[in-house]
């Protein structure tokens, strides 16, 4: 596992191994970038171009186990999900979506499989 990282290096280092490990749905994920900081102004523009909070970090459109695509939330340390993504988990999982919350790389990568064998 990657001991320190951030969450934007955590989410780097999962799109390289993607590439590597799974290059053919490596085209159907993306990330969606809901977090960092930014200014009043800057906010209030993306709210009105339809970026949510707690919206997860990543998206695979591509469908397995009976569910629709993989939501991925990556964490460090002992972060947790915030109330707006605990209620985006629940809302997706409604629609046949997985959403699974990933604290390391080998975590994200064991998901990614387990998800492909439809577990």
């Amino acid at each position: 596992a990657l001991g320190g990282q951030s969450e934007a290096s955590l989410q780097a280092s999962f799109f390289v191994w993607l590439f590597y490990s799974y290059r053919e749905i490596y085209d159907l994920t993306f990330a969606i970038p809901n977090g960092g900081t930014r200014n009043a102004c800057e906010g209030a523009a993306l709210k009105r171009q339809g970026v949510k909070r707690g919206v997860a970090d990543i998206f695979m459109a591509y469908p397995s186990g009976g569910y629709s695509g993989l939501f991925i939330e990556f964490k460090v340390k002992k972060n947790k999900l915030t109330p707006e993504q605990t209620n985006f988990k629940k809302l997706v999982e409604e629609q046949r979506y997985c959403h699974v919350v990933c604290y390391n790389l080998d975590e994200a990568g064991t998901a990614v499989i387990k998800y492909f064998k439809g577990d």
